[in-house]
C-alpha cells in the first residue's frame, strides 16, 4: 500500500499491488490484482484474480473478472463483468435513469472501445467489440461489432473471420 491510500472494512488478498491515493471501502480484491493509482472502489465491488484497475477508476458495486482490465478514467456503477475483458478509457456505464439504478452485464472476452456509454440495463454479450465513441442502449448480441451513436450491429465478427479466412 502506498502513500494517500485508504482501505476500510475491505479485504485484499496476497500479492497486491495498490498504488498511491487509492481509496477502498466495503470491497475484496482478489491475489494477484493492481489497484491505481488514484482509483476508488466502493460498496461492495470485487476484483477477481488477476484483474487491475488504472488511474482515475471508479467501481460501485460492480465485480470485475478474472484477468479483466479498466486502466484509466472510468466509472463502473452496478457493473458485472466477465473474465478477459478490457474496458477502455473513458467508458461509463449509465445506470441511473433519474429514478432506479440499473445493471449492466458484459460477458467474458469482450473489447470497450475507449469512450463508450453503456445505457443500462443492458448486455454485451462475450467476444464482442464496442467502436470507441458508441453510445450502447440495446443488448449486444456475443460476438459482434457495434458502434455509433446509438450504436447499432455492424457485423457478426465470425462472419469477420470467415472473410479474412476466404
Amino acid at each position: 500500500m502506498r502513500a494517500g491510500t485508504r482501505i476500510t472494512n475491505s479485504r485484499v488478498g496476497d500479492n497486491v499491488v495498490i498504488k498511491d491515493h487509492c481509496v477502498i471501502i466495503d470491497s475484496e480484491i482478489d491475489s494477484n490484482c493492481s489497484v491505481g493509482p488514484f482509483a476508488h472502489l466502493r460498496m461492495n465491488s470485487r476484483l477477481a484474480e488477476g484483474s487491475a484497475v488504472g488511474n482515475f477508476v471508479e467501481l460501485k458495486k460492480s465485480r470485475l473478472g478474472r484477468g479483466s482490465k479498466s486502466m484509466h478514467l472510468t466509472y463502473l456503477g452496478d457493473a458485472t463483468i466477465g473474465e478477459k475483458t478490457n474496458i477502455g478509457a473513458g467508458t461509463i456505464t449509465c445506470n441511473y435513469d433519474g429514478k432506479r439504478k440499473h445493471e449492466t452485464l458484459i460477458g467474458d472476452n469482450v473489447k470497450i472501445g475507449s469512450d463508450t456509454m453503456l445505457v443500462a440495463p443492458v448486455q454485451v454479450g462475450s467476444g464482442s467489440v464496442t467502436g470507441a465513441g458508441s453510445v450502447v442502449t440495446k443488448d449486444v448480441p456475443p460476438d459482434s461489432l457495434v458502434a455509433g451513436v446509438p450504436a447499432v450491429v455492424k457485423k457478426s465478427l465470425a462472419e469477420r473471420k470467415d472473410e479474412k479466412q476466404g
